[in-house]
């Protein structure tokens, strides 16, 4: 189908992406890369009375190094996140999921912003950023505010990003010494995730001195497997107490069901996928 007529605007700076999505009014949609938005238009699921493209903004592109962390424009691509060499350096679990979203087609055109903006609770990078404890930076003409990973996720489909606000950058803690993986399960190459689990792990002296456990698609909203990574935190790193720890993976989660998988058949894809990625991550 061929979306509902609408207004277009293309502004150059952030400040101009503002304004313009001030002087629209509510029924205005931002356009990033596209990838989930043009396909609904087409549908006529979502009819905006105005679009406001962010693809000349050329301040929300790009990664750079801040100190203790790095910094993703929002912007970015998909295919530009994979080829930096900080993401690969700092944070290699996000370089890894987004190496499972889609096709090429889609990451030379998609966005890191505007997946996690997006919010499905089915897409790589949510749970991610969760595990990762980034923060999101979001401008509004009042300012700009960082809204932590852990708060940014609000509902299904729903985000921190307030009505008039974008946004701008992801703020990624550096994990030096940190070894990562995430593990994805779907019936089809380049489909939605049915479960994914992502696994960062830093070891000492032959224990799991910490962990961080991101789950996708076990709940309206990406989840931290927090009894998992309490039950790793001081474990001796063998097989056997990863396997005892992933038992706790679905403790929490809230998945649905449909006509790709029953709850209780996410659930155990969980607690095998935990065992998988904290495994792997833990050199063993």
């Amino acid at each position: 189908m061929i979306p509902a007529p609408f207004a277009y605007a293309r502004p150059t700076t952030v400040e101009e992406a503002l304004q313009a999505i001030a002087d629209c009014g509510e029924d205005v949609k931002v356009l990033a890369g596209g990838q989930s938005l043009i396909p609904v238009m087409r549908l006529r699921l979502a009819a905006p009375e105005t679009v406001v493209d962010l693809g000349k903004v050329a301040g929300l592109r790009g990664v750079r190094d801040d100190g203790d962390a790095i910094v993703i424009g929002a912007m970015t691509t998909h295919s530009d996140v994979l080829a930096d060499p900080l993401v690969a350096e700092h944070a290699p679990l996000i370089a890894e999921a987004t190496g499972t979203v889609a096709d090429r087609q889609v990451r030379h055109r998609g966005t890191f912003g505007g997946a996690l903006v997006h919010a499905d609770p089915a897409g790589d990078l949510p749970a991610v950023a969760l595990a990762l404890d980034a923060e999101f930076v979001v401008a509004g003409q009042s300012g700009r505010r960082t809204v932590p990973a852990g708060e940014f996720f609000v509902d299904y489909l729903t985000t921190a990003v307030g009505e008039g606000e974008l946004l701008v950058e992801v703020r990624v803690p550096k994990y030096t010494g940190w070894s990562m993986r995430y593990e994805k399960f779907n019936r089809v190459a380049q489909a939605w995730s049915i479960v994914a689990v992502a696994a960062a792990v830093r070891r000492e002296d032959g224990r799991i001195a910490e962990a961080r456990v991101g789950l996708t698609n076990m709940g309206p909203t990406p989840l931290r497997a927090r009894q998992v990574e309490e039950a790793l935190a001081g474990a001796e790193a063998t097989a056997e107490a990863v396997a005892a720890a992933a038992e706790r993976a679905a403790e929490g989660t809230d998945p649905t069901s449909d006509l790709n998988a029953q709850a209780d058949y996410r659930q155990h894809l969980a607690k095998v996928l935990t065992r998988r990625a904290v495994s792997t991550a833990a050199g063993l």
